[in-house]
């Protein structure tokens, strides 16, 4: 029998929509960045090699060091982002410094001044992320993080598939310079929508944590117990090569297979492109899939696919048959590990230490970059290819193996075997 409704019978609440205009924005102040800078990335080898008459070497300083400053102003800025009052601040702050210097990067005259740029647009990146991060963990309700993160990664995932895209047709068009001038625009774009975002969560009424210093924020989140759970991810991190790294492998192969170096390098790119593509639709897939079982299963099916790619890598073998299937995996499984990792920090930190959680998370990310590329580098030159992939995938496996370590008790919930509270 059913409960007649009167005029006093309260209606029944609705479920809260976890997908917002903050949200969306946050998502799409990714997809712009994200486009600008891979669309110089695209460029950037032959700018540095033919327009400026440099070394492939000096393109690996100005990458490698880039990375590095990047890891730096990301560990530095995320207990400033822990201040709800200060995101807007660092987050459109940093997204218009990448957005200038990554336009500015087309009026270079000589390396140096190109690589002070590249310096300067990837600080810019490491400001804003840990703000960015803390934001959208703000903005989305707790058995959201897996959704609203996979949405953030598909849209940074999606630049860049758009990135590389826009640089060849701007290239083909109006050559290289105008077109690392184009590359600011996307970027502007995104100081817009991230603005949106940050203002929505300022909007909602937020505990104002007291300001301490870095190593006091860093107790507190060991206090929390987060170093157990940073163990598989840094060992992901380490093995997370550059995805140049994939691009010269394929061109090596198939360059083997008769292919000419410039049709090997396109061919290069544009499975590239998917790779990226499938990062976007495993990281928006992936965070339902978190949002339902906890972050422990997709995290261990990103580091396994990875284990998968990197062998047919180590591999080798020619032709679209190993190629295509490789970069894929590692497309889908990047997808997978990032969203799980955001996720993880923003659901075991509270809203005052999520900024020095999404800092120290950015700084392995970046240290881990920096290490693996080096190594693998370093193995690829002395020993073989075989040998570099060997390694990362050593790596990947004690990532997928560690993931137990994810499943944790959240604050003010309960962990069920899957690990979702």
């Amino acid at each position: 029998m059913s409960t007649p409704i009167g005029p006093d019978t309260p209606a029944p609440e609705r479920p809260r929509r976890w997908l917002t205009r903050g949200i969306a924005g946050v998502a799409l102040s990714s997809l712009f960045s994200d486009t600008g800078h891979e669309l110089t990335t695209s460029i950037l080898p032959s700018f540095i090699t033919v327009t400026l008459h440099s070394t492939a070497s000096a393109l690996g300083l100005i990458e490698g060091l880039s990375n590095g400053l990047m890891g730096l102003a990301t560990l530095i800025a995320g207990p400033r982002a822990d201040e709800p009052e200060s995101r807007l601040r660092l987050a459109s702050g940093g997204y218009l410094a990448t957005a200038v210097a990554t336009g500015a990067i087309g009026l270079a005259a000589t390396v140096w001044q190109a690589g002070a740029l590249r310096a300067a647009a990837w600080l810019g990146r490491g400001v804003r992320s840990p703000a960015r991060d803390a934001t959208l963990a703000s903005l989305a309700s707790q058995d959201a993080h897996g959704r609203a993160f996979g949405l953030e990664r598909a849209g940074d995932n999606l630049g860049a598939v758009a990135g590389p895209l826009l640089a060849a047709g701007l290239v083909a068009w109006l050559g290289v310079r105008p077109a690392l001038y184009l590359a600011a625009i996307p970027g502007v774009f995104a100081v817009f929508a991230i603005t949106i975002a940050a203002r929505e969560a300022r909007a909602r009424p937020t505990a104002t944590p007291q300001r301490r210093r870095m190593r006091s924020q860093l107790h507190s989140i060991r206090a929390a117990g987060v170093a157990p759970l940073l163990l598989p991810i840094s060992a992901f991190e380490l093995g997370n090569m550059a995805t140049t790294l994939l691009i010269l492998r394929a061109t090596g192969l198939l360059r083997a297979d008769g292919y000419s170096v410039a049709a090997a390098t396109t061919l290069a790119v544009l499975v590239y492109a998917a790779h990226n593509l499938l990062a976007t639709i495993a990281a928006a897939a992936g965070g339902h899939w978190l949002d339902r079982r906890g972050s422990r299963a997709p995290f261990a099916l990103g580091a396994s696919l990875y284990v998968l790619s990197y062998l047919l890598f180590a591999v080798g073998g020619h032709g679209w048959l190993t190629l295509v299937p490789a970069f894929l995996l590692a497309g889908s499984g990047i997808g997978l590990a990032e969203t799980a990792e955001s996720a993880v920090v923003a659901g075991v930190l509270p809203d005052a230490l999520r900024g020095s959680g999404f800092g120290l998370l950015g700084g392995i990310r970046s240290l881990g970059a920096l290490t693996s590329s080096a190594v693998v580098g370093l193995l690829w030159t002395t020993v073989s290819p075989t040998a570099g992939f060997l390694y990362a995938t050593g790596w990947m496996a004690v990532a997928a193996l560690g993931s137990g370590a994810l499943r944790r008790r959240l604050p003010g919930g309960t962990v069920s075997a899957n690990g979702r509270a």
